[in-house]
């Protein structure tokens, strides 16, 4: 066999299936419909998600509450940031050298870009306080309270061996009957979306 014909042999030998992972179709899913959400129902669902954490008699309790300030594709939270950082201590995460820490939120104009994108508190002082609730993001949740993060395993390793309450809250579509986890994956204690609650 000639190198020409060796060439176009390998060229277009048929390429091994490459087995695509539940956890990256189900990423992919929720992508696909984030893109699609209208800001006026994101805005929605998150009016109904977060009514409903304020009805809780744990979160009228707490005085310290982890949250999340919301990038555009996720459940927005800046209002319900704002409403109770008043009345009490709001933290939100910051991501340094790989590794998730707690900073307590002042107000929305000491923000600052963080290494993601994301937007944190201009603080070198890490919150090391007791924390009464944990409202958190994630790409997927399920009936069991089984939570998939976007695969990075910060909060996963935040959280082990916490005595933090965690709630969970994300879109309606972001709510599966099932999603894949394994042993190290933190579970929820509660699922808030919109038209769900699980407790």
């Amino acid at each position: 066999m000639n190198k020409f014909a060796q060439f176009f042999k390998t060229m277009f030998k048929k390429k091994p299936e490459v087995k695509v992972s539940e956890k990256t179709i189900i990423r992919q899913q929720v992508r696909r419909r984030k893109y699609q959400i209208d800001p006026e129902k994101s805005k929605d669902e998150s009016q109904k998600t977060f009514h409903k954490i304020e009805q809780m008699l744990d979160f009228q309790q707490a005085k310290s509450v982890l949250v999340y300030w919301s990038m555009t594709d996720e459940l927005p939270t800046h209002d319900f940031i704002l409403k109770w950082s008043a009345t009490k201590t709001i933290l939100l995460p910051v991501i340094k050298n790989d590794k998730m820490y707690i900073m307590p939120f002042s107000s929305k104009e000491k923000l600052v870009v963080g290494e993601f994108g994301i937007w944190e508190p201009d603080s070198q002082t890490e919150y090391i306080n007791s924390i009464d609730i944990a409202i958190i993001p994630g790409v997927a949740f399920d009936r069991d309270k089984n939570r998939m993060g976007r695969g990075k395993g910060y909060y996963d390793m935040y959280l082990e061996n916490k005595h933090i309450k965690k709630w969970g809250v994300g879109f309606d579509f972001q709510y599966y009957d099932k999603i894949p986890y394994e042993s190290y994956d933190i579970k929820m204690d509660k699922i808030f979306t919109a038209s769900f609650t699980i407790e």
